[in-house]
């Protein structure tokens, strides 16, 4: 029997091989391309290792050392995976390409970063910011604040689809205001990231609540009738929470009071927000509502499905018309500094007043300056490199399989839906983690489950809820992530730590433990007819007693 090089099929000796002249040569060399072309493949101990070292890096640096910022701590664990996936047999080039393919995906994001940087600076400089802060003391009380923080930005959001813009716009008035009625910020940042990923996670509009459903196999209308009744009970229990904290801080409950209230002034004393308005007027004397017009037009525009950079920039136009009509001395040039350094009001500036006491110019004064400045290219650089060294780390996570081959370990221990359900969401949140980016972990978490859920007759809405869950919900919550960076940036707020949102932040960390709660409830999980498991056990019952 002859084989396609003419020799015979059976095996040659080397020297054989070497005898057959050209024959030979083309045996070994095609050989030995098969050899190279094969993709190398982590084992399970050594994914585990790299992991392990990744998160004991990041937890001396932020836990032991309390570091200001973890990128060179992430840089070292980028730098890990590229040496043990270089022992496992993958070459430089590869490992440098699925680096660039890892910050280019966060390309989109970077740009809307350095849009939004040019916008805030402008808007402070416009009185934007300033005149959103001023009204909003006119009408808000620290009785019902927190409720509606929420509920406003959920409105914002799932009318523009973007927690992102929502977070800049209403989150950094809503900052400013929380400090003119004297209550915790990193409660009211909470309250924003709370509202803002409601609306994210539930309006058709947004670019996740579209993304999960095509990585399920569903279309997105079906995602978010779906989705309903677990993130409605959940939001329900949040905004509960949110509305009965004044409560708990005026009774004083385990000590409430004191982590509510911030500042030297009576807890709730209306006399820090009526000289913080004064403060802005002075600052800004020609504040009127037309300076209202660039949030509009923002939100108008997103609605309207114009894509987030060009709606960003209308708003950034907006302001710097506005900031040239109402805004002494903003010329061409001042504004094209600001676009880079941001705003900040005069050196020196002092708000005085015989209308109220020491303590509440103090507390004012104190105060001023943060709110009504900042913005700028340059002061987004900071999350920029970070979300890019991030995203090093995950493209090579990713690229080489090490994150893949710790969740097939994983997948292979589950039976039920619910076990289904729960392995997804783990999954996305590890993913946010070590990828980082809400979109990656929801593309990753699609592909890898997809499969199963159809093998297990469970309704692909289930998945996509799954995704949405925990992949677009945690991602605020991790500061190397693109999500966590930009917030803590926007609204001026760490996460964890002394004065972090993190806690607060309680629609964001209750989501993935209410629907997995559901699921094995069957309630968020349901068999391919798309009839919740819950009311299928139920149907039956009744079936069996007839």
């Amino acid at each position: 029997m002859i084989n396609q090089y003419g020799g015979s099929c059976v095996p040659a000796r080397p020297d054989t091989q070497f005898r057959n002249g050209k024959v030979g040569i083309r045996f070994m060399k095609e050989k030995k391309e098969m050899k190279t072309a094969r993709k190398p493949e982590p084992k399970f101990w050594q994914s585990v290792l790299v992991l392990l070292i990744t998160v004991a890096l990041i937890a001396v640096a932020l836990l032991v050392e309390k570091v200001d910022y973890v990128h060179a701590a992430l840089f070292l664990a980028a730098v890990v995976a590229v040496l043990a996936s270089l022992m496992i047999g993958f070459k430089w080039s590869a490992l440098e390409k699925m680096m660039i393919d890892g910050i280019s995906r966060s390309l989109q994001s970077i740009m809307i970063l350095l849009v939004i940087g040019m916008m805030i600076g402008v808007w402070m400089r416009a009185g934007v910011v300033p005149a959103m802060i001023y009204y909003g003391l006119k009408i808000m009380r620290p009785g019902f604040f927190l409720a509606a923080v929420m509920v406003i930005c959920s409105i914002s959001s799932i009318a523009t689809g973007s927690s992102w813009g929502t977070a800049a716009s209403m989150g950094i008035a809503f900052l400013g205001i929380s400090h003119g009625l004297g209550i915790n910020p990193a409660i009211t940042a909470g309250a924003v990231i709370s509202g803002a990923y409601f609306g994210d996670k539930m309006s058709p509009l947004s670019d996740t609540t579209n993304l999960a459903p095509a990585m399920a196999g569903t279309d997105v209308m079906t995602h978010v009738k779906f989705m309903l009744i677990p993130t409605g009970i959940t939001y329900i229990v949040t905004l509960a929470i949110f509305a009965l904290m004044p409560l708990a801080a005026n009774a004083n409950l385990l000590g409430f009071h004191s982590t509510f209230y911030t500042g030297t002034v009576g807890a709730g004393d209306m006399s820090v927000a009526n000289a913080l308005g004064d403060a802005i007027k002075q600052a800004f004397p020609n504040i009127n509502p037309l300076l209202m017009l660039p949030p509009l037009v923002v939100i108008v525009a997103i609605a309207l499905k114009v894509p987030a950079i060009p709606g960003l920039t209308m708003g950034l136009f907006s302001g710097a018309v506005l900031a040239v009509i109402f805004k002494d001395g903003s010329t061409f040039g001042t504004l094209i500094d600001t676009c880079y350094d941001g705003f900040a009001l005069e050196e020196g500036f002092t708000f005085t007043s015989s209308l109220y006491s020491e303590d509440v110019l103090a507390t004012v004064n104190n105060a001023v300056t943060e709110l009504l400045g900042g913005g700028g290219i340059g002061n987004m650089g900071n999350t920029i490199a970070l979300i890019m060294i991030a995203m090093m780390y995950g493209g090579v996570m990713e690229g080489t399989g090490m994150l893949g081959k710790f969740v097939e370990k994983i997948k292979k221990i589950v039976k039920t839906p619910a076990g289904l359900v729960s392995v997804a969401e783990g999954t996305c949140i590890f993913s946010n983690v070590a990828m980082p980016d809400q979109y990656v972990s929801i593309i990753i978490g699609g592909r890898m489950y997809a499969e199963d859920f159809d093998k297990m007759d469970v309704y692909p809405a289930a998945l996509s809820n799954a995704l949405e869950s925990s992949a677009t919900i945690t991602s605020a919550l991790v500061p190397w992530n693109t999500c966590g960076a930009y917030m803590q940036t926007t609204l001026k707020t760490p996460i964890w730590g002394a004065g972090g949102f993190g806690p607060w932040a309680i629609f964001n960390w209750l989501m993935p433990v209410m629907n997995v709660i559901l699921a094995y409830l069957g309630v968020s999980v349901a068999d391919k007819n798309g009839v919740r498991l819950r009311k299928k056990k139920r149907l039956a019952k009744k079936a069996a007693r007839v």
